[in-house]
Formats: structure tokens, sequence, C-alpha cells
């Protein structure tokens, strides 16, 4: 195995176990958030993150990319000149529209809780309103950081955001929630606020340790130093598609926020009804969901720069071998994670949420769970296939075929919520028929642009096979044994093992996958 894809594997490693235990910990902070508040306080709650979510795309989801993309090109034509223009330019870029968004969020609050059906979450909104602009200067800095295939730094600044909430947001919504439902929503909201400016904080202390280093590295290439306003127009070029392409499932969300409460009031439910049960959903079923595909966002981030510098240099054959191994690796972790939560769901719910929502919404959340898991495999591979063809500089396709599937997904959602036998369960059928139409035509150009063949063996039958076994041995143990806490540490444990095994057994892991491990 290549030192490139060893380091492509150890950035996968890095951030998949940081992304993994972040969304543990966000699952483990919502327990207590939701015996503080309530899933109505969650709905509220829940009512301000899809619009957060839609304006933090809008200003800072392309550039992050399109800075690691010049960063990771600079730097492999021996041009690190080059790419701190980059990282200097792009953060101004990101402060400006990053503040932007933050005094739309601020002056819009009112018209934004009201869109939500959840007027008290106006002061919620204003709350989260700085996060925008925090996060956006932090992108700056992990895009580059990302554009060197360094992930640690990015790593460490997600568990800061992670653990931080339960050290300042769960006391703030404790605090809050004495005075009403909307101020605990309200202080957990204002404590994230707070947690992502010691993030941020840590990314500039780390930026200005390393700052030295870097420009000690010689500059062996001639090209001439590129001006703020070139660079600018890069940055711009690259990211707007990306960015449009990565506002369509924030976007699709928000209109959730605003479509499924009504939708669900549609079928006879009272209002508080309808909030409670979008808020078990997007609060509890959705949390959980986020845990695995935090891997699929450590394949995905590793990809970009990994194609971005390979293409740099017109290397056509490590371009192949590098996608080989995200997809592999996507079919790896998304096969298993979607079989086995699906098995285990109302397990799950029942250990992570016993004793904070009543019996009913834990049987109606486990439904929910089931359906849901499925869609990670799904997004596992829309992720991978997104960013290859982002390295490859084809970010215009994964935006269409997101387009697609959103509409679908809206589409669904509004016809199928409102029949009374379905109501909330037309969420998750909805969003897997959206990641399918977004998968299929994504699978399809990322092999003809870099003129791969479709591996069924290494990416599909393999990790198959060993998912299955995975999946028969949960399912028997689940069977067999009683539902309570220990049990499913237990049949957790045994899927993990009987998957490693399998996965050894019918060579979907390979030796020098795992020598690659050890080697991280």
């Amino acid at each position: 195995m290549s030192n490139k894809t060893k380091s492509i594997v150890g950035g996968m490693t890095v951030l998949g176990l940081s992304g993994v235990i972040c969304k543990l910990v966000g699952v483990l902070y919502s327990i207590p958030l939701t015996w503080m508040i309530g899933t109505q306080g969650l709905g509220v709650y829940n009512a301000v993150f899809p619009a957060y979510n839609l304006l933090l795309t809008v200003s800072s989801a392309g550039l992050p990319v399109a800075v690691s993309r010049l960063v990771a090109r600079s730097i492999a034509k021996d041009d690190p000149r080059g790419a701190k223009a980059v990282f200097k330019t792009a953060l101004l870029l990101l402060l400006g529209i990053g503040s932007i968004a933050t005094i739309i969020m601020l002056a819009g609050s009112g018209l934004l809780a009201a869109a939500s059906d959840q007027p008290s979450s106006r002061i919620g909104f204003q709350v989260i309103a700085p996060c925008v602009v925090i996060v956006c200067a932090m992108s700056a800095f992990r895009g580059f950081m990302q554009g060197q295939q360094n992930m640690v730094p990015t790593a460490i600044s997600q568990l800061i955001e992670q653990v931080g909430k339960v050290f300042l947001a769960l006391p703030m919504a404790y605090f809050g929630s004495k005075i009403g439902i909307a101020y605990g929503a309200a202080g957990a909201l204002l404590g994230t606020t707070m947690v992502e400016g010691v993030a941020l904080l840590y990314m500039v202390i780390l930026y200005l340790r390393r700052r030295d280093s870097f420009s000690a590295i010689p500059q062996l290439s001639d090209e001439p130093a590129q001006s703020t306003g070139s660079i600018s127009r890069q940055l711009l070029l690259l990211s707007l598609p990306i960015t449009i392409g990565a506002c369509i499932v924030p976007l699709s969300q928000y209109i959730d926020s605003i479509m499924l409460v009504g939708r669900l009031m549609s079928t006879g439910m009272t209002a508080d009804t309808a909030s409670s049960v979008y808020g078990l959903f997007s609060g509890t079923v959705i949390r959980i969901i986020n845990i695995p595909t935090a891997l699929a966002l450590a394949v995905s981030m590793s990809l970009v720069p990994a194609i971005s510098s390979a293409k740099a240099v017109n290397d056509g054959q490590t371009v192949i071998r590098q996608t080989d191994l995200g997809m592999r690796f996507a079919f790896l972790i998304g096969l298993p994670c979607s079989i086995g939560m699906s098995v285990l769901a109302e397990p799950l719910m029942r250990f992570f949420y016993q004793g904070s929502i009543v019996e009913e919404e834990l049987i109606l959340g486990g439904e929910l769970l089931t359906m849901s898991s499925l869609t990670i495999i799904l997004f596992t591979v829309v992720q991978a296939t997104t960013s290859v063809l982002q390295g490859l500089g084809k970010q215009r396709i994964p935006m269409y075929t997101l387009v697609a599937g959103v509409v679908c997904k809206i589409i669904l959602n509004y016809v199928l919520i409102a029949i009374p036998s379905i109501n909330i369960h037309g969420a998750p059928i909805a969003s897997l028929v959206c990641y399918t139409v977004s998968m299929v035509p994504n699978l399809y150009y990322m092999l003809k642009y870099t003129e791969s063949r479709l591996n069924w063996m290494g990416w599909i039958v393999r990790p198959g096979v060993a998912s299955l076994a995975m999946g028969a041995a949960v399912w028997l143990l689940r069977e067999l044994l009683p539902v309570n806490r220990l049990t499913l540490l237990l049949e957790v444990a045994a899927g993990v093992v009987v998957y490693a095994l399998a996965a050894l057994a019918v060579k979907a892991i390979t030796k020098d996958d795992l020598r690659a491990f050890r080697r991280k």
C-alpha cells in the first residue's frame, strides 16, 4: 500500500473515530436535554437548526472544500506560497459572508420562528446567530489543514464542539428550563454558540503555532504569485456549485421543519402532539442515525484533497486506486451500520432514551429508526461519490443529482405524511427515495470520469456477505436474550466481532488495510 493510500486511510481513521465519538456524545447529550425540555422542547430546539444549518451551509459549505482542493493542488506542485495565499483569501471571504448571514438571522429571527410554526423559537434563533460567523471562520482553518491531508486538527475541534456542549449547553438548558420550555431550548443553543467559539480559538492557536514551520517549506514552483482577486474568483467558481449542492439537504430539512408539523396536523393531530412527534423524529431518531454517518463524512473529507492532488499532477492510476479505496470503505462502513442498526432499532432507542420519553414514543421511535437506518448505506455512497467528483472538478454533477433527490423527498413528504395510516413514517420513506435517486447517477458519472470499473466483489458482494452474517448473529442474540442495556452492549460487541471475522474471511478487509490502520 502506497504512502498516499496510507495517508487517506489514516485520515479516514482519525476523522471516523472522532466523528463517531462526537455523534455518540451528541446522542448522550440529547438524553438529559430531552429530560430537561421534553419532546415538545426538542421540537422548539430542532425548529431552529434547519434554518441555522441552511444559512451556515450557504455561508461555509463550498469554500472549505474549495480551499482544501486548491491547497492540495498547490502543495502537490511544490507551491506553499500559493497554498498560504488561498487560505488568507478564503478566511477574509468566509468572515465577510458569515457576518452577513449572522445579521440576517438576527434581523429575521421573528420571521424564521413564524415560518417554522414555533413562535417561541425566536430567542433560539437570536442566540445561535453568532455561531454562523464563528463556524465560517473555523471552516477556513479546517480547509487549510485538510488540504495538507492533516485531519487531526479538524477531529480535535469537532471533539471540542461536542464535549463542550455537555459542560456549557446542558447547564444553560437546565437553568433556562426553569423559566420555560423555549428558554430551555434557547439556553442549549446559546451554549452551542459559546462552545463553537472555544473550538475556533483552538484552531487559531494551532495555526499560529504551526505558521513558521509551514513557511519553512521550500518554494520549488516557479509559478507567479496570484492576486487576491484571482484567488477569490477561483474559490467562488469552485465553491458555488458545491455550496448549492450542499444547501440542498439543509434546505430540505428546513422545508421539513416547516412542512412536517403542518402535514401531521392535517391527519388530525393537535399542534402539541405534532410538535412532539416531529421532535421525536428529528431530535432522537436522526441523532442516532448521525452516529455512523460520521464515518461516511470521514471518508468523503479524506477523498477530496487526495483525488485533487493526484489530478493536479495527472496521475490517473492514483485517482483510480484512491477511488476504489474510498468506495470500498464506503460500503464496508455503510452496509453493516445500516443492517445492524435496523435490527437493533428499538433496543437502541430504549438504551438511550428509556426514562426520558414515554413507552409509546419509544415504540414509535424504534419503528422510525428501523426504516431510517437503511438510509445510512445510501448516504455513505452518495458522500463518497460526491467527494470523488468534487476532487475531479465535476462538482456540478452531485449538485444536480441531489436536487433531483430532494425534489422527490419533498413531494413524498407532502403526500405520505398527510395519509393518517402513514403520517410520520412517510419521512424515512422519502429519505430512502431521495438518496437512491442521488446515488445512482453519481455512481455512473464517477465511474465514467475516473475511468474506473464497478468493483462488484470488493465494494458490494464481500461487505454484503459479511454484513448479512453480522445481521443474522445480532438478530439471533436479540431473539434469545432479554431486552436491556447490558444485552444490547453484548449484541453490539458480538456484531462487531462477527463482522470483522467474516470480513477477513471473505477478504472484504485485507492485510494491507490492517497494516495501514496500525500505522496510524
